[in-house]
């Protein structure tokens, strides 16, 4: 049984997106602990990937600037390691299939097990494809954690009904980043969702305002945020916890 959980028994819960290693390990650490000191409920990590599919320009550039900085997914394991000190938030990882299956699945859980990781999400791995990963996830612990996006449609209750962890219910179609407004009908989403299980689902993608998030929370379970706080990181660098920490306040605030 995970922790997971625990994210959304106080309220509405807020979930910061983070890439490890932008600019370099050290800042990641400090801003985690700066998002948990200011409210965040569960912490999404990311893995950087060659050839992030679903993330706008933004997130890749993080991608890109810790690929470049010499990222590994062993130095990642080792972050977990050092946050799992301190930080008793959930937290889960953000990567690709390919990251996974190139560290070997079975080491890769296990390895997630044993530094104290709740969750995986693997935005390109098909719903059809999760067997894949979702015996090795169940062995060690870990929940396999699906998406619902807006062309979902005819196999959300499919989707709902098998879900672990939470639900991650993307706001728009195409790739992350921020957007001035969403006008996807997610109460319907929600709806079709809420009547296949009582497992937590949270929104993201887009979301970069307290009112935005306010405006989610309010038809879901919670909040998830990446681009925005990946801009203070490209703006601020290694003082970057600081800043991100007081946005994270502003949004839990928001959504409380």
């Amino acid at each position: 049984m995970s922790k997971i959980p625990s994210a959304f028994r106080n309220g509405k819960a807020f979930i910061p997106f983070i890439t490890c290693g932008d600019p370099d390990l050290e800042t990641t650490v400090a801003v985690v602990r700066a998002a948990v000191a200011n409210g965040a409920d569960l912490i999404e990590l990311g893995i950087p990937f060659s050839d992030p599919t679903a993330e706008g320009p933004v997130i890749q550039g993080a991608n890109l600037r810790a690929l470049t900085g010499g990222v590994t997914t062993d130095k990642i394991f080792d972050l977990v390691r050092e946050l799992r000190s301190d930080v008793t938030v959930p937290m889960v990882f953000m990567t690709y299939a390919n990251v996974v299956f190139s560290y070997g699945a079975e080491r890769f859980l296990s390895t997630c097990r044993d530094v104290g990781i709740d969750g995986l999400i693997l935005p390109d791995l098909p719903f059809e494809e999760k067997d894949e990963f979702l015996p090795v996830c169940r062995k060690y612990g870990v929940d396999l954690i699906s998406l619902i996006a807006p062309t979902s449609e005819n196999r959300i209750a499919m989707i709902a009904k098998e879900a672990e962890g939470f639900l991650y219910i993307v706001s728009s179609l195409g790739v992350t980043g921020m957007r001035s407004e969403i006008k996807t009908d997610l109460a319907s989403i929600i709806s079709v969702v809420r009547q296949n299980t009582d497992i937590p689902c949270a929104i993201g993608f887009g979301i970069s305002t307290p009112e935005q998030a306010k405006k989610m929370a309010g038809l879901s379970d919670g909040a998830i945020v990446g681009s925005a706080i990946i801009k203070l990181l490209e703006q601020y660098g290694r003082e970057a916890a600081g800043p991100v920490g007081e946005y994270v306040k502003s949004m839990k605030d928001a959504i409380r």
